[in-house]
């Protein structure tokens, strides 16, 4: 799990939504006071601290996990408005692992969030398939949306997961019924079941369901969502 301590809402939403679409588990707060009220270091992968928070500042949180022994080598990300060189400097000294400094892109958050648990050993490798905030979990037979859970039957959660190993690729109606039915016939009634499980699969997405797309005269594929 990443956590992300930041004050500011729309900053804050936005490092949630990169970091969930690109597969991590995440959980934020607004200051130091929520986060510890709830922090168990246990699977905790890094955190991204904010300097300027509202009470306790980042600076301070910083150094209460630095002297916890449960979290003292816990991967800290400090992220701020704040870009003088004695701010980071001090932040480095105290124990921070890397400093961000805002404004920043996403693409340059996901980068250092990347090196960081990779340099740290904390890196989770999972067998799980993400796509356009669709996250699925083959070994806990899970599916998340933009972090919430979503509940399947066997067969959609099947059906899902064959659509995101392709990649985009169109699936057929025969071949889906072949790996999710393990049924060859192609009987009208059984390309039918493929139909309204589709159907079905779309509604319980939500907004994720629109990247399901309809190969005319073929099968599904997914796409964007656009």
């Amino acid at each position: 799990m990443i956590c992300i301590i930041e004050d500011d809402n729309s900053i804050r939403e936005l490092m949630r939504y990169t970091l969930v679409r690109a597969g991590y588990e995440v959980a934020d707060f607004p200051d130091g006071e929520s986060f510890f009220a709830s922090f168990r270091p246990e699977g905790v992968q890094l955190v991204l601290l904010d300097i300027m928070l509202p009470g306790e500042d980042g600076l301070s949180v910083l150094q209460r996990l630095r002297g916890d022994p449960r979290s003292e080598a816990l991967p800290v990300i400090l992220v701020t408005a704040r870009g003088t060189e004695y701010d980071k400097v001090k932040g480095l000294d105290q124990g921070a692992d890397d400093y961000l400094a805002k404004p920043f892109g996403m693409l340059e958050l996901l980068a250092r969030v990347r090196a960081m648990l990779r340099r740290s050993g904390r890196s989770v490798k999972t067998d799980s398939l993400c796509r356009g905030g669709v996250v699925l979990d083959p070994h806990k037979h899970q599916v998340t949306v933009n972090g919430e859970p979503v509940h399947l039957t066997g067969k959609e959660f099947d059906l899902l997961a064959l659509l995101l190993r392709r990649d985009g690729a169109a699936v057929s109606r025969e071949e889906i019924l072949e790996q999710v039915w393990q049924v060859r016939s192609g009987l009208e009634l059984e390309t039918r079941t493929v139909d309204v499980h589709i159907r079905t699969l779309r509604q319980k997405l939500g907004e994720a369901g629109a990247m399901i797309e309809t190969v005319r005269g073929i099968g599904y594929r997914l796409g964007d969502g656009q």
